[in-house]
């Protein structure tokens, strides 16, 4: 086998363990929370602090794989993917697995773009397309196998395996790629890191969402909700008055004059929020309140992985055909009536006759949608930005899932509480009853565990358990449909034809997988904008 071929197995490699893990994670959540505890609010952050490194520092990430090289951020980032993942498998309490989540979220923004970065560097340009198409497709491979292998995984060993079982696919990766990849001198002329931007946007994404995964249990004026939440404000606007005016920022804000790109970017947060919020509360709904086993609950998400990897090229081909902005509008608005079919769903649902239907109509919608909306905000960038183009896009998509969950998991959380109290209203229950309801309330989307109250007051604090999580999780689906369609509005609203073109057909997998092969001409998001040519 080629060096070529070796570099592009490599970079699949490394893709495919952080793609796995990423999606297999969701249908572990309720065995985790079993073995270790946490309730809600722990699983809010085992998801929550993965996406909070990834997606604040992924435009750092490739900045030091330009001044580096990006074999050895590639080997560094997946080494280090693999050795978290570990420490993962063995983490003894849930506040060391959310640690250790959050150092995979730091591996993870070294990997994602030195990925593409290998590619680039062993593949001349003729050749780079096809490369990059096998890279995309692998991933999004990854993330089909994600929910089954993960929901066996649970179901058959423990959640512990789901981790654990990185490492062979990481030591394949690192030995491939130190194989086939040249090492490169690290540049000397490069543009310096803005670790300044890249500190203040991690405290100032990390306040807000600690506010909203506290406030549950403390209160909106409880101290603990207060300072974080509103430290993390004032940080986030230091972090944009320090890129304003920044002499190399991670994230240029002229880029957002542009209309398309400001409106796309828009869009893509309130989709991806969207989605977010879907996938964890669905996984969680299916698990722990209509009793489903976690393989079942991956299989059952499957349909839309499917849908889309079958469907999203196409519809890229017809997009680019009849111009991006009906497919920006429609799409999103056909997924958000998917989603609000989901508000049929309870406890004792039927898959094919309930959740299927949604499910269906919601992947036909995401299909049409999310090729053209990654096409249209890299068309509005200058060719020579398309990398940091595509890499601000990204990052939008990971804090928007990121903040979504955290803020619909407050809003989740005292749904429930409140439909519990209605429900078991005027009823004077035994300190057992008490407690049971009290550790109900903890884990937010379940059911009670009512196995020692027999007889009537069993069944009412069943009952009342049961209809509040019911409605708590139709809460959060209305108001993540209510964003998907949000962002179908705002691409009716303001998508205008592209200023170059970027085929739809492409950006097949959107920021769900990969990255566009647009994005390859220049993929190291800092090295996008300096006018010095990159040395060999």
């Amino acid at each position: 086998m080629t060096a070529k071929r070796l570099a592009l197995l490599a970079a699949i490699m490394g893709s495919f363990v952080a793609g796995l893990d990423a999606s297999a994670v969701n249908v572990a959540l309720p065995s985790i929370s079993a073995d270790l505890g946490g309730g809600l609010a722990g699983q809010q952050w085992v998801a929550n602090a993965y996406l909070l490194a990834l997606g604040s520092l992924i435009l750092v990430g490739g900045s030091l794989g330009d001044l580096l090289g990006e074999r050895r951020m590639f080997v560094l980032g997946v080494s280090g993917f693999g050795v978290v993942s570990v420490l993962c498998a063995a983490a003894p309490s849930i506040e060391v697995l959310i640690a250790c989540r959050a150092l995979q979220g730091v591996f993870g923004a070294l990997l994602t773009p030195s990925s593409l970065a290998v590619i680039v560097s062993a593949f001349p340009q003729r050749e780079r397309g096809a490369a990059i198409g096998s890279w995309t497709a692998w991933a999004g491979i990854a993330t089909v196998v994600g929910p089954l292998a993960g929901g066996y995984l649970v179901d058959a060993a423990s959640w512990r395996w789901i981790f654990a079982i990185n490492v062979p696919f990481v030591a394949i990766a690192v030995t491939l790629v130190l194989r086939a990849v040249p090492a490169r001198d690290p540049g000397r002329a490069r543009v310096p890191v803005d670790w300044a931007g890249a500190g203040l946007c991690v405290l100032g994404l990390a306040g807000p969402v600690l506010a909203l995964i506290r406030q549950p249990a403390s209160g909106w004026g409880a101290p603990d909700v207060l300072i974080p939440g509103l430290a993390g404000l004032a940080l986030l606007g230091a972090f944009l008055a320090w890129e304003a005016r920044a002499e190399h920022p991670m994230l240029p804000l002229s880029l957002f004059r542009r209309r398309n790109f400001a409106v796309g970017n828009a869009q893509t947060f309130a989709m991806y929020g969207g989605l977010g919020a879907t996938f964890f509360f669905l996984v969680l709904f299916l698990q722990q309140v209509a009793g489903y086993a976690a393989l079942q609950a991956g299989v059952a998400t499957l349909p839309t992985t499917i849908i889309m990897f079958s469907l999203s090229k196409r519809a890229g081909r017809l997009a680019d055909r009849h111009g991006p902005r009906l497919f920006m509008g429609l799409g999103p608005i056909v997924a958000a009536a998917g989603l609000a079919l989901m508000l049929r769903l309870d406890a004792g649902l039927d898959y094919w006759t309930d959740l299927f239907p949604a499910l269906l109509l919601f992947s036909l919608g995401l299909s049409a949608t999310v090729a053209p909306l990654t096409a249209t905000v890299l068309a509005d960038a200058d060719e020579r930005n398309a990398g940091i183009a595509s890499g601000v896009n990204n990052a939008v998509a990971r804090v928007a899932g990121l903040l979504t969950v955290a803020a619909l998991g407050a809003v989740g959380a005292a749904s429930f509480t409140a439909s519990v109290d209605r429900g078991l209203d005027g009823r004077r229950l035994d300190p057992q009853a008490q407690r049971v309801v009290q550790e109900a309330k903890r884990r937010t989307l379940a059911r009670a565990d009512t196995g020692a109250l027999p007889g009537p007051e069993g069944a009412a604090v069943a009952s009342a358990v049961t209809d509040a999580a019911v409605h708590a999780f139709r809460l959060g689906i209305g108001i993540a449909a209510g964003l998907v369609a949000l962002g179908g509005l705002l691409g009716l609203a303001g998508i205008v034809n592209p200023r170059r073109v970027v085929r739809c057909e492409d950006c097949p997998g959107g920021q769900l997988a990969g990255q566009p092969a647009d994005a390859a001409r220049d993929p190291l998001p800092a090295v996008a904008l300096p006018a010095r040519p990159r040395t060999a």
